[in-house]
């Protein structure tokens, strides 16, 4: 047994010595291993008479037991050993500010959307919306836009089909907003402030125009209205937008249907070095279309026009987003070019506001 009590020396002492886990497996292997010392003596007890068999047996269980614990126990000690090391080295100061992860894009025509729509709501500008597929009555008539009328024609405008015998009006893709203010007006009466953006569809396609884009329009109907408000508006509008401290519009006299009067809009502008700047040099840009609404559009909407008066305008959202941002294709909004998104997008939350900046 003094033997025994050696080895257990021995082998406890070298377990409290090994530095590293590569090392405590050594002396594992020495101890308990096939061919280890422990191992080789539990081997002999079969030449052993049965009576000192079963007292070498115990001890030789009682001093694996023993050397086996103590291997578990410095493992363990040796594993927390190298997790609080690690943990020291790759320590991180939480409260300092993370890297910035990129979680999506804002397409462009989304963010000046948001933009346009925080700009008039601070003028206190609802946002209306209404359905795409309109009836020709909403999307023409409504709007005194008369039988013959280019834009009733098939060239220009996607007519819904019909099938043969149905007698029931036509329908389109909206050709404009127009038609959500008929609905506004008709379900709210007057007085009534608001915008509608959305998608519209028209027949053509080049580098400024697809056939599906993007337009807002803006409606403004009470008692003392004039042109004068309608102008204050839009050059509010522009300042805030452009993001400049003045503007200059100017307004020519023009025909729509259904406004009376009607004006395009030109801002003043320069190209310096191809680059647009708004509200200075010597240049003008037609950027929308305004008026006063006709007496016949309100009536249709049946708001009563000698009581009440407004002005209407509107702009394509897709183009206004090309003149800030500087995007030179129209074409380009809707080809689902990631590298293009990439490039011309805005950060997920990014949300423009008027007193921190429309495009942080």
């Amino acid at each position: 047994m003094d033997g025994l009590d050696g080895l257990k020396a021995k082998y406890l002492t070298a377990v409290a010595q090994a530095a590293h886990e590569a090392a405590l497996e050594e002396v594992r292997l020495a101890a308990l291993g096939k061919k280890g010392e422990i191992s080789a003596l539990m081997g002999s007890l079969g030449k052993m008479e049965p009576d000192a068999r079963k007292a070498a047996g115990a001890a030789m269980n009682l001093l694996k037991d023993e050397i086996d614990a103590a291997l578990r126990a410095k493992k363990a000690a040796l594993g927390d050993a190298a997790l609080d090391e690690r943990l020291r080295s790759e320590w991180l100061d939480v409260t300092l500010p993370g890297r910035p992860r990129r979680m999506g894009t804002i397409h462009p025509v989304s963010q000046v959307m948001e933009e346009l729509t925080a700009i008039f709501a601070d003028m206190g500008f609802a946002v209306a919306e209404g359905p795409q597929v309109e009836s020709d009555w909403y999307n023409f008539d409504a709007l005194n836009i008369p039988p013959e009328h280019p834009a009733r024609q098939e060239h220009d405008t996607f007519f819904m089909h019909r099938a043969e015998g149905d007698n029931r009006p036509p329908h389109v893709l909206r050709t404009h907003t127009s038609p959500v203010q008929i609905r506004a007006m008709t379900e709210q009466g007057a007085p009534i402030r608001v915008i509608a953006p959305g998608r519209v569809y028209r027949m053509d396609m080049d580098q400024t125009h697809t056939p599906m884009f993007h337009q807002v329009e803006g409606l403004a109907i009470d008692r003392d209205i004039s042109m004068a408000n309608l102008k204050w508006t839009l050059e509010e509008f522009c300042r805030a937008f452009f993001e400049v401290p003045s503007v200059e519009l100017r307004f020519r006299a023009s025909h729509f249907p259904f406004t009376e009067p009607s004006a395009e809009v030109d801002i003043r502008c320069s190209w310096d070095g191809g680059q647009l700047k708004i509200g200075q040099g010597d240049k003008w840009m037609e950027i929308l279309g305004s008026g006063m609404v006709h007496p016949k559009v309100l009536r249709a909407a049946g708001v009563n026009p000698d009581e009440w008066q407004g002005f209407a305008f509107g702009m394509g959202i897709d183009r206004i987003a090309m003149l800030k941002y500087g995007i030179p294709d129209l074409r380009a909004f809707f080809e689902s070019d990631l590298r293009w998104l990439r490039h011309y997008g805005f950060a997920a939350l990014d949300m423009p506001n008027l007193p921190g900046g429309l495009s942080r």
